[in-house]
């Protein structure tokens, strides 16, 4: 329970907390948004990604009059639902909109977030917890709410953060440093380190009341050092000496949950299959996995590799890799069909010039396309091979190029 008088405080200082910094740049979330009647517009993302920034700027964009309330202000900390009716109070009426930062953290909020749709007032709320969020909006919230998700700066971002033109420089930089904005502005690795703590520590280990912190963290940085690669419950559970794979089962859940790590299925056309085959693992952020890791100066186009999922992950398709005899790094499907299929490696050289294109040639024969792509730090070329076409360009051209935009 909070005091009336704290929570009036707390408004106010948010209050003056509204206004972005100068130089803030607008994101490609804001390109195309409009919001719509009244449904509940949620905001999902990792922790620092930008979600407050971001809502801030749709205050300034789209409304005169609004309430804001963040609720991981340690002002209000053991905020509780019976609390909703003061804050309310406090807010007054004739508002807008109101924007609601790390709901999540208040056990039932649904119920308050609810009371304020019926009343046919807009709500935009956010939450660094997927699973969280999805369980409440399910429960009562379904059909009233549209869902978003926000990532750190995707590669464009980064260039007018940064006023860099694209090409392999730039590039580059941004997957050694990432996209988070915090980061980018002060270049402190500690920055990323402590965030990485922040999601194991408190959005997991303290939510779920997990008592063996230390194998959790062990399984993070494990898969966090090994972005691009296979897994499996049971080779985690027996490197780690976890009793049950389905403790590991539930650690991973938890860190997807948090948007700390993505788990990219085998293709398959048996849901049992994909169910039960290997997954690869992979982060919400190069620059995270670089400032948490050893060098991969000796493996760069693994970090590649995370930079071309992050981005095919933001364009809302459903992602896949494929492995028969061979392996193809990407199946991206949407409306129900595959429509590219995408090898990625940092060079094309001899060495592995035929694993690269034969993996390629297998997935397009499999689906039955005509075309594929590999992506590389620079190169660019055409290959036709058995009436099958590969265009191989450098990532950055195909970040830019609008392909994935006319699936």
């Amino acid at each position: 329970m909070i005091l009336k008088q704290d929570i009036e405080l707390a408004i106010v200082v948010q209050r003056d907390q509204l206004i972005t910094k100068s130089g803030t740049i607008s994101r490609t979330f804001l390109d195309d948004f409009k919001a719509v009647g009244n449904h509940i517009e949620v905001i999902s993302g990792v922790r620092r990604c930008g979600k407050s920034t971001l809502m801030k700027k749709i205050i300034q964009n789209c409304y005169q009059k609004t309430a804001w309330f963040n609720f991981e202000d340690s002002r209000v900390h053991g905020f509780e639902v019976s609390d909703f009716g003061k804050l309310d109070e406090l807010m007054g009426r004739g508002i807008e909109a109101y924007f609601f930062d790390e709901i999540q953290n208040v056990p039932s909020w649904e119920i308050f977030v609810r009371q304020l749709h019926d009343r046919k007032e807009k709500v935009f709320i956010t939450g660094s917890n997927a699973a969280l969020l999805s369980k409440e909006l399910g429960t009562r919230l379904t059909g009233r709410h549209l869902r978003h998700e926000l990532f750190p700066f995707n590669y464009t971002e980064f260039l007018h953060y940064r006023n860099l033109e694209p090409g392999t420089s730039s590039f580059n930089s941004y997957v050694q440093l990432g996209g988070f904005p915090e980061y980018l502005d002060a270049a402190s690795p500690e920055i990323l380190q402590n965030l990485l703590k922040d999601i194991v520590f408190r959005d997991i280990a303290v939510r779920y009341g997990i008592r063996n912190t230390a194998s959790l963290m062990d399984i993070t940085l494990y898969l966090i050092s090994n972005i691009g690669k296979e897994f499996s419950y049971n080779t985690l559970r027996k490197i780690f000496s976890i009793g049950s794979a389905n403790t590991v089962s539930d650690y991973l859940t938890w860190l997807g949950d948090s948007y700390l790590l993505f788990f990219l299925p085998r293709f398959s056309w048996s849901a049992k299959s994909i169910a039960m085959n290997p997954r690869k693992v992979f982060s919400i952020d190069t620059g995270l996995v670089n400032a948490n890791t050893l060098s991969f100066s000796k493996d760069r186009g693994r970090l590649i590799e995370n930079a071309v999922y992050l981005f095919l992950r933001q364009h809302k398709t459903d992602l896949y890799y494929f492995r028969e005899k061979l392996e193809c790094d990407f199946v991206v499907f949407k409306d129900r069909g595959c429509k590219m299929l995408i090898q990625v490696c940092e060079q094309l050289n001899h060495d592995n010039l035929k694993r690269e294109t034969e993996g390629l040639e297998e997935a397009m024969n499999f689906f039955g396309l005509k075309e594929g792509y590999i992506l590389t730090l620079d190169q660019s070329d055409e290959i036709s091979l058995h009436n099958n076409h590969i265009h191989i360009l450098p990532v950055y051209q195909f970040f830019t190029s609008g392909l994935i935009d006319n699936l």
